[in-house]
């Protein structure tokens, strides 16, 4: 297969480790997306997209990167700042006309659900997020995102508009030859649950954040 470079000619590429498997129609409350499913071809992990507007490699495009936060994104667990960050980049988009959401499975920063409840019980008795994983023997930040790289490569993005605090994302979009133009900060006024959690991802992960 080949890429459309930003000139208009063909240039080659290595062959994606993703796969575009179907797509449709999503009327939200924040307005009508394009749905789409990917899976990767070396490991079971799918993929999400959220789509407004038609991508375009010569324009900046507003994206967020959002690893699966099943506690904070469906149950409207306070302890994070996950949904609302979900929910005000859907927004974001929404107004902008143009954007894409990558939602990928990476529960708890890599450690999945079971394990991530684990190191809730943690917290619980007064080790932060990054202590917790420590202890269940796991990597402060496990996850991976050379395919959500793919697929904003394989959607015909090149110029980014960066919806994240973390800067490992910003830099893997940037190692990978996407231009990052704008990181758009994405930061919601915090709840008393999670501040020491944007607390320790602000001092301990270097995360851009200026609520905490």
């Amino acid at each position: 297969m080949e890429a459309i470079s930003g000139e208009g000619t063909t240039e080659s590429r290595p062959a994606w480790t993703i796969e575009r498997v179907a797509e449709a129609n999503l009327p939200t409350e924040f307005g009508l997306f394009r749905i789409i499913g990917y899976r990767s071809l070396t490991s079971d992990e799918e993929f999400v997209v959220l789509l407004k507007g038609v991508p375009s490699p010569h324009v900046p495009t507003l994206v967020r990167i959002h690893s699966q936060c099943l506690t904070g994104d469906v149950f409207h667990s306070i302890k994070c700042d996950c949904g609302p960050q979900l929910q005000r980049a859907m927004e974001k988009i929404a107004a902008a006309g143009l954007g894409v959401i990558v939602y990928q499975h990476q529960e708890g920063r890599g450690i999945g659900i079971l394990n991530k409840i684990r190191a809730y019980a943690l917290q619980d008795q007064g080790a932060d997020t990054i202590e917790a994983n420590v202890r269940l023997g796991f990597d402060v930040d496990a996850r991976d995102y050379t395919q959500c790289v793919e697929i904003l490569q394989e959607l015909g993005l090149k110029k980014i508009r960066l919806m994240s605090n973390n800067p490992l994302k910003l830099a893997a979009l940037q190692n990978a030859g996407l231009e990052v133009v704008e990181r758009v900060p994405i930061e919601l006024t915090p709840r008393a649950p999670s501040v020491n959690y944007l607390r320790t991802k602000k001092e301990k992960m270097g995360h851009l954040l200026s609520v905490v």
